[in-house]
């Protein structure tokens, strides 16, 4: 091989290097699109201001080239705080990658003003709202004062801390010892009678009644001291 060959041959070897890494660039930069608009698309309607970075990609990976990637979000991920979502790609060379990202989600949530003990009934006073980022809370904080408002605290909460879905219980709408209508109804007939209810139960929980025969029905309670047989 004289000279000039063999620099050609570096020279094709170079250009090798720099497409084969331009096109590895251009699918990473593929797959980060298609992720960025998935996670964009789905947390629009997330309360509160939604931010997200987007985590690297291994480059010594070496996937195949894929014309159109596709990013999806595995069973169980939620979009908020560290999450992972997927990116993969059909045909004759399939893969599947998944790429970290990290989600903000700025929104107000309410908070205990004051130190509140187990059994109080919340007040207005007793909550504050203040901006959080949803992803470094438990779920099911609660974002709203009207949510909280006349429930009962079923553990004691902390001054500053976040009140939860699980830490509150509905005040109950019939008490034990109450009269209370029992109802029934099917298909075309409908009865009621008195009983006394046995049990304590908030709307929409199964409370037990005694019939004056002596019989306990179970039903669903209801305000107004309803309760109707299932």
């Amino acid at each position: 091989m004289d000279i000039r060959t063999s620099i050609l041959a570096l020279l094709l070897l170079g250009c090798a290097a720099r497409c084969h890494a331009s096109i590895e660039q251009a699918q990473l930069a593929q797959i980060h699109k298609s992720v960025e608009q998935l996670v964009r698309h789905q947390t629009a309607g997330l309360p509160g201001k939604v931010s997200f970075t987007l985590g690297g990609i291994d480059t010594r990976l070496n996937l195949p080239a894929c014309p159109v990637p596709e990013a999806f979000i595995p069973a169980g991920v939620r979009l908020w705080g560290s999450a992972s979502v997927g990116v993969r790609c059909s045909g004759s060379n399939p893969w599947t990658i998944y790429v970290p990202v990290s989600i903000k989600i700025l929104t107000g949530v309410v908070v205990a003003a004051r130190a509140l003990a187990q059994g109080r009934s919340i007040e207005l006073a007793d909550l504050v709202v203040q901006e959080a980022d949803l992803g470094q809370l438990p779920g099911a904080v609660i974002t709203e004062p009207g949510q909280a408002l006349g429930r009962i605290v079923t553990l004691s909460i902390a001054p500053g801390q976040p009140l939860r879905q699980d830490l509150l219980r509905s005040p109950p709408v019939i008490q034990q010892g109450q009269s209370v209508t029992l109802r029934a109804q099917g298909a075309g007939f409908k009865v009621s009678a008195e009983g006394k209810a046995v049990t304590n139960a908030a709307e929409g929980q199964v409370a037990q009644v005694r019939t004056p025969s002596g019989h306990t029905i179970n039903g669903i309670a209801r305000l107004g001291a309803i309760v109707d047989s299932q």
